[in-house]
């Protein structure tokens, strides 16, 4: 009996939102006519993708894919002076509705959550080391219990779940940060993204076991891998996120260090059923579009084959 998953990838193997220098002249049907040749079924969403359900959807028809979720910047770390914490997430759930919508427009079952509250993610001048972190318990406290309502509001206002992406430069990065949310979010609220590639730049050099750990809570997976010497110097020179990009920290399954076989065995193993997504922010003038979007493909598309 074959393996319930589907394989999607992001736009970001052709053009790059925090860095539209990045592919930025490349056409997203470019991208949608090249994916759907590779073999991939759906794509999640970027900056040139329309903004409106029905329109999203004609354009995805037009190619035969399905939108697999999309990216959405959360405020939730951080309560504006003024506000209470009810009011944050009140804010949060009126500023949601154009895109939830969207996505429930296109049947998504999931929703990417990047937390950007004081993040340095896009900061091409701040090493990624100076990221936010929660100086107390009660921050940490008070950060779960507004996830879990805004958490709670997807899921009943949009039958969407919220997929909380832990990322380089944000206040959830390191594997003791995800375990941490994790402990204190409920799990019928807040579920997982468990991206490979920022499990290992964030310090779980083995993503498998980390993966292990929380699985039960994934409901989506980027697929990206690392190149281990670059994420090192970037490391030791202070590199901020962007400039580890520019400079390769990120590849596609296949083409980097991390045991892919691992990673969908756990995956396999423990009932997972949802998206498998190629993401690797690279630049395509170094690492061209088609050739690593088909290897990110072919490595997974095998590996899935043979644990089917």
């Amino acid at each position: 009996m074959s393996w319930n998953v589907r394989i999607g990838i992001n736009p970001l193997s052709w053009m790059n939102d925090d860095l539209p220098s990045l592919g930025g002249e490349t056409p997203l049907e470019t991208a949608l006519k090249e994916g759907k040749e590779i073999g991939y079924e759906g794509f999640e969403l970027g900056n040139k993708f329309p903004k409106d359900g029905p329109g999203l959807k004609a354009k995805l028809d037009e190619f035969g894919l399905a939108c697999v979720s999309g990216w959405y910047s959360g405020f939730l770390a951080e309560v504006p002076a003024g506000l209470t914490d009810e009011q944050a997430v009140a804010a949060e759930i009126e500023r949601c509705q154009a895109h939830m919508s969207k996505l429930q427009y296109n049947g998504v079952q999931v929703v990417v959550y990047g937390e950007c509250a004081g993040t340095i993610q896009g900061q091409i001048d701040t090493p990624v080391a100076k990221r936010p972190q929660f100086a107390s318990d009660a921050q940490w406290q008070a950060y779960a219990e507004r996830l879990n309502a805004f958490g709670q509001h997807l899921l009943q206002t949009y039958g969407i779940k919220l997929a909380y992406h832990h990322h380089m430069g944000a206040y959830v990065e390191s594997p003791a940060d995800v375990d941490r949310l994790m402990q204190l979010t409920d799990p019928a609220k807040v579920f997982l993204l468990f991206d490979t590639g920022h499990a290992y730049f964030g310090g779980a050099l083995t993503p498998a076991e980390l993966l292990h750990k929380h699985v039960k809570r994934v409901v989506h997976v980027h697929c990206k891998d690392v190149r281990p010497q670059v994420i090192a110097q970037a490391r030791n020179e202070s590199w901020s996120f962007l400039n580890g990009v520019i400079n390769g920290t990120f590849t596609v399954p296949g083409d980097g260090c991390i045991d892919y076989a691992a990673v969908l065995q756990t995956l396999k193993d423990n009932g997972y059923e949802g998206w498998l997504v190629v993401e690797a922010e690279q630049d395509p003038a170094v690492a061209p579009s088609y050739a690593y979007a088909q290897k990110g493909y072919q490595t997974l598309r095998g590996l899935v084959d043979s644990l089917a």
